[in-house]
């Protein structure tokens, strides 16, 4: 039986690059085509993962996809169905917080909602559009969002998460809070049920995976989110991987985190 073509979007850094690593840890085989806006870096960390990869049945490719640019999604596409001619696991990973960068006065209120929206939820949307014919031709597609815990309803009204303290009174507020990029994976949500709902009778398999809060480069200093109870990227990738080998298909639609299912 041949390898499972896998693309993961962002997959040459944080838990991209985990998943990627993940899958290699694997029993099972993998072609895994991992994308990154720069292809110089894609080819940089599919170097890396094979110098440490100790079993030679999961394979590492790497290839340029920006998800805010339809040529390179094009472009993309076409590599895909020339080389396989399908696609069995799409894993939209491909996200950024433009929050910290609003906070430094970096860029405008407008452009941090704006791209938080842009790589978030529209990149993610439009990747999948572009691939969608390829995903059928699979056996058993799957179509994989990466979602947030702090894009919970229910959890934001209970203030349960640093990101949902009410802050002092008092204009303006001086601490950072996450709202362009919780609101954009709120959306990514609804689009991902959007999905389900109009793959169901092609039996793809659809859901969102929350990792929880990762000490990645997403969230800006690391050493903050670590004292804020982020954990090890390499666990988030497991929770991904066990989505992907099967493990969650009961909680398709939802958006499935290590505990179970998470609130909308």
């Amino acid at each position: 039986m041949s390898s499972k073509i896998i693309l993961i979007t962002g997959g040459n850094t944080g838990l991209g690059l985990e998943i990627a690593r993940a899958l290699c840890r694997s029993s099972k085989s993998y072609k895994i085509l991992l994308a990154g806006r720069s292809l110089e870096k894609a080819i940089a960390a599919t170097e890396k993962l094979a110098s440490k990869q100790l079993d030679g049945s999961t394979t590492v490719e790497p290839i340029q996809l920006d998800v805010e640019d339809d040529e390179s999604i094009n472009c993309a596409f076409k590599f895909v169905e020339e080389q396989f001619g399908r696609l069995d696991v799409l894993v939209n990973n491909a996200g950024a917080n433009f929050d910290r960068e609003l906070y430094l006065g970096k860029v405008s209120l407008r452009e941090a909602w704006n791209k938080s929206w842009a790589v978030n939820t529209v990149g993610s949307h439009v990747v999948s559009s572009v691939f969608i014919p390829l995903l059928l031709k699979s056996a058993d597609p799957r179509l994989i969002f990466i979602a947030s815990g702090t894009a919970t309803l229910l959890g934001q009204t209970k203030e349960e998460r640093f990101t949902d303290k009410a802050p002092a009174k008092g204009w303006p507020k001086e601490e950072l809070g996450w709202s362009a990029y919780r609101s954009a994976k709120t959306g990514m949500n609804m689009m991902m049920r959007e999905w389900a709902r109009v793959l169901k009778e092609d039996k793809v398999k659809v859901c969102a995976v929350s990792p929880g809060l990762l000490a990645t480069g997403l969230g800006g200093d690391q050493e903050l989110l670590r004292q804020m109870g982020a954990i090890d990227p390499q666990i988030g990738a497991d929770l991904v991987t066990s989505v992907i080998e099967g493990e969650r298909d009961t909680d398709m639609g939802l958006v499935i985190n290590k505990a179970g299912v998470q609130p909308w």
